[in-house]
Formats: structure tokens, C-alpha cells, sequence
């Protein structure tokens, strides 16, 4: 008997992926002409967006070096001076808002780092599809969009399957580092990474952790402060769960 159009099987094949939900808004802001002209010229040598499939950090990099990944560096500020204190490691920034990547880029020349190398893809899709397994040393995520509305709660990037994609990517010993001026917020970070198995608070009560000496009080956060929001970081040293996961240049001792 043949299937009417509304009776036709409902296999894998014939069921579109459900659309994930993304943590970001696309605001392409006014670019300065110096940022265009460093998109245009710099983009080429420090940028990884023109690659696709899995990135062979040492060779992009030229150098084997523990990497750290910083997602949404905003204007960079944070990004450029880990770079420069932390010059024995590879640092890699991803930010949707090209403003911020143009300036990124000017300061990467201006300074003459060759440590860096910036993206303006979509962080969750480049950890799931570009970076391999236990290939970082460090994740840093500071103020993420805080997504305040209740409704909007889904959208906040730090949730159950990111925190177990982020720990897939962390060599053992390597870091997670968190940090939001939203306490409802840090409260959802906290009890969402504190459930992670792969994940050991580095707070001997659970809690949060000073603000690290590599993390500069940036003008946003002055301003937040000024205002009287108060600022949450947290810290989590990925486990040694797995044989597989054997220790390499990504792993950090502290």
C-alpha cells in the first residue's frame, strides 16, 4: 500500500537537526579605518578563519607550546597581556565582534607578539569541529554575555554539555577560568561546573577564587565595580580521568 505524503517513515534521514541555540549576538559596530586595514593585512598571518577541520596548533603556532584559549576576548585587553606575560605559551582568542579582533591585530603588531592567533568564529562550533581532544592547557571564559532575563537564560553559554565539550578539549591538570559581575549567573557557573566529574573545584570550599594576577581589571569591569556589581571568578583543574588522556605540552603544573 503506498504512503500518503503525511504517512511517509520518520527516519534519521528525513529529520532536520534540531537548530542549536547560540550564547552570541552578531553587533558588527562601526570598524575604524585602522581596523579595516588590519583585517585586510594581518588577518592573513594571525587570523585562523580561512581553515576548516581540526587545527594543528604547533604548526600554526610554529612551535610546540601549551596553548590557552580565551573565548569572547571583547577588545583584547585581557588576551594581549596574558600574551605578553605568559610568552612561553600559545595563545589563541575568539571574539564575534571584529572591531575588537581589528584592534586585537594592531596590537599584535604594534607589540610584535607572535604568540597569538585570533578567530571570529563561533567558539562552540571551533571546539566541537577544531580543536582536538586534550589539546589545551587553559580555557578562559570572562564575562560572557550574561543573558539576564529569565527567558534568556538558555542561551548563556556556560551549561551542562558545554562544560563536558570544554573538558574534552583540556589535557588533565590543565584550567578553566571563569568570571562574571552577574551573581546569578556565577551561581549557574558554579553549580553547573561543580557537577562536572571531570572537574575539581580548585577552591578548597567549593567556591570562588581571587581574581588571578593574569586577568587585568579591564575598563568594563572598572565600570561594573563603580557601580557597585561585584565580580565572581572561578577556577577548575580538569581531572586525570582518562588512560588515553595522557599528559602532553598542554598540560599545566601549578
Amino acid at each position: 500500500m503506498s504512503a500518503e505524503p503525511g504517512d511517509l517513515p520518520c527516519d534519521e534521514a528525513s529529520v532536520a537537526p534540531p537548530r542549536r541555540i547560540r550564547s552570541f549576538v552578531r553587533r558588527e559596530g562601526r570598524l575604524t579605518e585602522g581596523q579595516r586595514d588590519a583585517l585586510q593585512r594581518l588577518a592573513p598571518q594571525f587570523s585562523l578563519d580561512r581553515l576548516s577541520g581540526s587545527l594543528d596548533l604547533p604548526d600554526l603556532f610554529g612551535r610546540v607550546a601549551p596553548v590557552c584559549f580565551e573565548i569572547g576576548f571583547g577588545s583584547g585587553t585581557a588576551l594581549l597581556a596574558r600574551a605578553q606575560a605568559q610568552a612561553e605559551r600559545n595563545h589563541l582568542g575568539i571574539e564575534v565582534h571584529r572591531p575588537g579582533v581589528g584592534r586585537v591585530l594592531i596590537e599584535i603588531e604594534r607589540l610584535g607578539l607572535r604568540n597569538v592567533r585570533v578567530m571570529t568564529r563561533d567558539a562552540v562550533e571551533v571546539l566541537r569541529e577544531q580543536i582536538a581532544p586534550v589539546a589545551l592547557a587553559e580555557l578562559v571564559i570572562e564575562f560572557p554575555d550574561p543573558w539576564h532575563k529569565t527567558r534568556h537564560h538558555k542561551r548563556r553559554l556556560i551549561q551542562p554539555d558545554f562544560v563536558r565539550l570544554a573538558c574534552s578539549r583540556l589535557a588533565p591538570g590543565g584550567f578553566l577560568r571563569l568570571a562574571t559581575d552577574w551573581a546569578h549567573y556565577a551561581e549557574q557557573m558554579r553549580e553547573v561546573c561543580n557537577a562536572e566529574p571531570q572537574l575539581q573545584n580548585v577552591a578548597a570550599d567549593g567556591g570562588f577564587v581571587p581574581r588571578p594576577d593574569a586577568r587585568p581589571v579591564t575598563r568594563f569591569e572598572a565600570r561594573g565595580e563603580r557601580l557597585g556589581h561585584a565580580v565572581f571568578d572561578l577556577a577548575y583543574r580538569r581531572t586525570q580521568t582518562a588512560a588515553v588522556d595522557a599528559p602532553g605540552p598542554g598540560v599545566i603544573h601549578e
